[in-house]
């Protein structure tokens, strides 16, 4: 077992990194669910696997125990179900001292911690993510939301959780894709925080397609002291917790004009790839660092490139993406493997060029 701290003006807590459930009781009577009410919302996909153990785990130390069960997907982050969670809580006479607990992946987690940062404006809340990617990503550092008219997490709230719980065995329950995706997040901290950590996953490509479960854990520990160190210096994103978007600009707008049809950490993977080309166009890196970049994406069956749309198209919803301020860009570019800035004085006919990169 490992344990990470994240320190925050708001909040601190714990991030456990273990291969099962068995410490998950002990940590939660720590942070306080003790004869507390608790509700575990979860999806309809992740309920089969690990509801049950879980619900086992709460019984016999909370005063009130329930759970809702919400349907799976992107297509179903927003208010409508958010609407259903607050019911549940209403019906469950659930109260600023209860706490909600997030059992599933990265839109679970996104929607558990808006809901908990909303109702009676403000109640507890714990993340235990079952995806590579909320693993590494979502799970930590309070950013909570919901999609509203195709824009992802345009409507939330930063709150922090009480404790992020990993168990890297429910890896194993998840399709081949959804581990792909999570990497694409991983690969970003290594590019934009430690060129190490960047060798690694690439020396370790064959050995993390095969779940291997140490390095898997080794895997996670590393993203997860990423971004915490970046959260506890930056709670809110006033300045270098925006380094985390590297690839995010692009990729968000790609991920809309798509309707959500790829995954997110595909379309982080182009828009890395977009943002590594504009870095390359700048002599920020020279062009092996570049193929490198794009080999260690492609040997994780991520996409590099995508067609249908225009460079226009993609250009003009940049604008829609909750970074751009003042209807000004700001594009998150390498200084070489490991080190990044963010820049807001890009000309469009670059930009441009980096969008047809990935065409």
């Amino acid at each position: 077992m490992k344990l990470i701290k994240v320190n925050t003006t708001s909040n601190d807590y714990n991030i456990v990194i273990s291969s099962n459930f068995e410490s998950l009781q002990q940590n939660l009577i720590d942070v306080g669910v003790e004869n507390k009410k608790v509700c575990v919302i979860t999806d309809d996909n992740v309920s089969k696997y690990y509801l049950d153990n879980v619900i086992n785990i709460l019984s016999d130390i909370t005063s009130k125990l329930s759970y809702k069960v919400i349907p799976h997907g992107e297509i179903n982050k927003n208010l409508g179900t958010i609407n259903t969670i607050y019911q549940k809580m209403i019906e469950e006479k659930m109260d600023r001292d209860s706490y909600l607990i997030a059992l599933g992946g990265g839109v679970t987690g996104d929607m558990v911690g808006f809901a908990s940062a909303t109702f009676m404006r403000g109640n507890n809340f714990i993340q235990i993510p079952t995806t590579l990617l909320s693993q590494v990503d979502s799970s930590i550092g309070g950013k909570t939301g919901v999609d509203f008219e195709g824009y992802k997490n345009i409507i939330g709230s930063f709150h922090q959780p009480e404790l992020v719980y990993i168990n890297t065995s429910t890896l194993s329950t998840l399709p081949k894709k959804e581990v792909s995706a999570g990497m694409g997040e991983i690969i970003k901290h290594g590019l934009i925080a430690d060129k190490d950590y960047f060798d690694f996953i690439k020396t370790n490509s064959t050995l993390i397609n095969q779940l291997d479960s140490d390095v898997l854990e080794d895997l996670i520990y590393r993203s997860c002291v990423i971004k915490s160190d970046i959260v506890s210096q930056d709670e809110k994103e006033k300045g270098i917790r925006a380094t985390l978007n590297f690839g995010h600009t692009i990729g968000h707008a790609v991920e809309r004009l798509f309707d959500f049809k790829l995954l997110h950490g595909e379309c982080v993977a182009i828009g890395m790839v977009s943002a590594a080309y504009l870095s390359f166009l700048l002599n920020q890196i020279d062009n092996k660092q570049l193929e490198d970049i794009k080999k260690c994406i492609r040997s994780f069956d991520l996409p590099t490139e995508i067609n249908t749309l225009e460079p226009e198209t993609i250009y003009n919803e940049l604008f829609h993406d909750k970074k751009t301020k003042n209807d000004i860009l700001n594009i998150i570019l390498l200084k070489g493997i490991g080190t990044c800035e963010i820049r807001n004085d890009i000309e469009k006919e670059r930009i441009i060029e980096a969008i047809k990169y990935i065409l």
